[in-house]
């Protein structure tokens, strides 16, 4: 099977399965994405979820984030994973788009990556959910499920496989494909027993062929 049918194929089938396909992160405005977006690395977003509601109501802008004391914001999201760093991280990235942005959040990866706790991953993310722009955030459910399909080959990092990924889909569909990935990573292709069954991907599924064929090596 060709690459541009196995892209071909998985594109038209989200298109029908999941036309709207948007982040589960629950926020009304760039900078709340932001913050829960540097909240999410390494928890799930129904944790982060849950955390937001009060962070936002003590420090619903920018300014009043930057100004927020160590302690006082730790207590509010101590629940989520790495609760120190991403404390000083939030406070350090509210103070730096204070002074160097004028309190705006640059849409600009480039200019992004230039916050405390903010990576590649997570400006790919603000980027293309915000301004629709052309970047595929790769987490740990796009890099497990691209490979698993075939779509990227022999990708060693988050990078050669965003590098992959945004070289064969079409431009216009890549802010959404990274939430098509993401979803099915999270409710169908799952990391420890993925529910092949369900999906809707197997005629294109590289794993899923591999998997078939060890079952009929065994009969």
């Amino acid at each position: 099977m060709t690459k541009k049918i196995r892209y071909g194929f998985v594109i038209s089938y989200f298109q029908e399965h999941a036309p709207n396909a948007e982040t589960e992160l629950i926020f009304d405005n760039t900078y709340e994405l932001l913050v829960a977006v540097v909240l999410s690395a390494q928890c799930t977003d129904k944790r982060v979820n849950m955390t937001t509601p009060l962070l936002f109501e003590k420090f619903p802008n920018v300014q009043l984030l930057a100004e927020a004391q160590y302690d006082d914001l730790f207590a509010i999201i101590k629940s989520i994973s790495y609760p120190g760093n991403k404390t000083r991280h939030l406070i350090g990235m509210a103070k730096m788009l204070v002074e160097k942005f004028n309190g705006e959040i640059p849409l600009t990866v480039e200019e992004l990556i230039q916050l405390p706790g903010v990576g590649r991953k997570t400006a790919n993310v603000i980027t293309s959910v915000v301004d629709n722009q052309p970047n595929m955030a790769v987490d740990t459910h796009v890099f497990r499920v691209a490979a698993r399909i075939g779509l990227t080959k022999n990708a060693k990092t988050p990078l050669a496989a965003e590098m992959q990924l945004i070289k064969n889909l079409p431009k216009e569909l890549i802010y959404i494909a990274h939430h098509w990935l993401i979803l099915h990573g999270r409710y169908i292709c799952v990391a420890r027993k993925p529910k092949c069954e369900e999906c809707g991907l197997k005629p294109v599924c590289k794993y899923y062929k591999l998997l078939t064929e060890k079952v009929e090596k065994t009969h």
